[in-house]
């Protein structure tokens, strides 16, 4: 698919194996853009499943995320799913969680350094053993997971501000 849709890539779709995902500015530019696509897939002898295609939506669940003309977020499915999550009570279902939890990094600021009593976890010989800094790590997660902001593009028509913070590291060889 990637192939096939190439040069509409980047510019109007995102392709996930078999999944397209059609964004445009207007709702003329989406009847062009759509209408382009459906060219290169008639041209390829590829079809759409019409019982799987929404048309024309403000918002579209793609690859679970939400995403609209304000940017991406979590699911709610997924939210739901974090929020009634068990306390984990072996290795397996820890690594489960933070594979998920992991998936939805993108929204949680220091997300490794929240997520490292979990990793202990699950290291090779190590006992599992939950204790209280695992429980609360596991807690934050879900409560930052499940009120997860909207990421969205900045708007490059603003003045934009950064902030940063230098290091010194110093390198020494032998």
């Amino acid at each position: 698919m990637n192939h096939v849709l190439r040069d509409c890539i980047g510019k109007f779709v995102v392709v996930y194996f078999d999944d397209v995902l059609i964004y445009s500015k207007s709702l003329s530019d989406h009847v062009d853009h759509l209408r382009r696509v459906l060219i290169v897939l008639r041209e390829n002898h590829l079809f759409a499943n019409v019982d799987k295609c929404t048309f024309c939506v403000d918002n579209v669940i793609f690859l679970g995320f939400v995403v609209s003309k304000q940017g991406i977020q979590v699911d709610p499915e997924k939210i739901k799913a974090i929020q009634e999550w068990p306390i984990p009570t072996n290795v397996s279902e820890v690594r489960s969680f933070h594979g998920l939890a992991n998936f939805y990094r993108r929204f949680v600021p220091n997300f490794s350094t929240l997520a490292s009593p979990l990793n202990e976890l699950v290291k090779k010989d190590v006992v599992f053993l939950w204790q209280e800094k695992h429980n609360l790590a596991f807690q934050e997660l879900k409560q930052k997971l499940t009120q997860a902001p909207i990421l969205a593009l900045p708007d490059f028509n603003k003045t934009q501000e950064l902030a940063y913070e230098l290091c010194c590291y110093k390198v020494v060889t032998p």
